[in-house]
């Protein structure tokens, strides 16, 4: 069996430990705005999780719960008395958005300064020169976790199946700067297998639950699993076929208990580091 990467209990030492005390060392205690709209029951538990977590750390935490049918105009108006709240220091509108919304304009209208979750072209366009101000939460996280675990990425093959802004992008502008060779695989990708294959690292963020076959992985290759999808008969699985993908991986992670607990500890400490810069502290962090 390969080594598994345990998201949870590093994303609660993390949490725990210097996220908790750095907060606390600060004047005022770091803020952070979660933005729900509708009632889609995965974005309730999603943010309601972040809350907890916020809380737990220390952090002030405010929910806007808006309606479904709420109009751009008054979701835009939110975003802008968030932008000027000076007790908030990060915001989160949670997506899916309804379709009625544009969400590139609604997430463009967050302060970059306050945009903890990466998603600003600004923040975008910083990372891509590798002068980061804050790095989107899950690439992040699965950084953290191939850190954790010492494995190294310098010369290594990676293999992102996924071409998101959020997470297949900048998980190849994060590879990159650590020096791995990087391939970014999608729905046009001729024989993905083969191409998956080839990896040293695989990263699945494709939303499709257990495409990624065990017999697709090298042996001895990283795994890591970005997915979760909850099937008809109530479990959930992630984008890669585990039983059969840990025949051959040297590490992967879970699903559920790998990146996501490392997403939320991410949003953590980027609402952290921008508190800090706020108040013109200057955190070893």
């Amino acid at each position: 069996m390969p080594e598994l990467l345990n998201g949870r209990k590093l994303s609660k030492t993390l949490n725990q430990g210097r996220v908790k005390a750095a907060a606390q060392s600060l004047p005022r205690r770091p803020g952070l705005a979660a933005v729900l709209v509708g009632a889609d029951a995965a974005s309730q538990v999603y943010v309601n999780r972040k809350g907890l977590v916020a809380q737990r750390v220390g952090f002030h935490h405010k929910q806007v719960n808006l309606q479904s049918d709420v109009d751009q105009a008054t979701l835009l108006g939110v975003v802008a008395d968030l932008n000027g709240d000076p007790e908030i220091d990060g915001i989160l509108v949670q997506l899916p958005l309804p379709k009625h919304l544009n969400a590139t304009e609604v997430l463009d209208a967050i302060d970059p300064s306050k945009d903890v979750d990466g998603f600003h072209p600004v923040n975008a366009g910083l990372l891509s020169q590798g002068r980061a101000q804050f790095v989107p939460c899950t690439p992040l996280g699965v950084m953290r976790l191939l850190e954790d675990a010492q494995i190294e990425t310098s010369g290594k093959h990676a293999v992102i199946v996924g071409r998101s802004d959020i997470v297949g992008k900048p998980m190849a502008q994060l590879l990159l700067q650590a020096n791995s060779t990087v391939s970014i695989c999608h729905s046009r990708t001729r024989d993905l297998a083969q191409e998956v294959s080839r990896a040293d690292i695989v990263v699945a963020a494709v939303g499709r639950p257990e495409m990624v076959q065990g017999e697709w992985i090298k042996e001895g290759a990283v795994v890591v699993d970005v997915g979760i999808n909850r099937l008809d008969d109530g479990r959930l699985v992630g984008d890669v076929d585990f039983v059969s993908a840990a025949e051959r991986a040297s590490y992967i992670t879970p699903v559920p208990g790998g990146v996501g607990p490392m997403t939320i500890a991410m949003l953590m400490e980027n609402t952290l580091r921008s508190a800090a810069n706020r108040q013109g502290i200057d955190l070893d962090f």
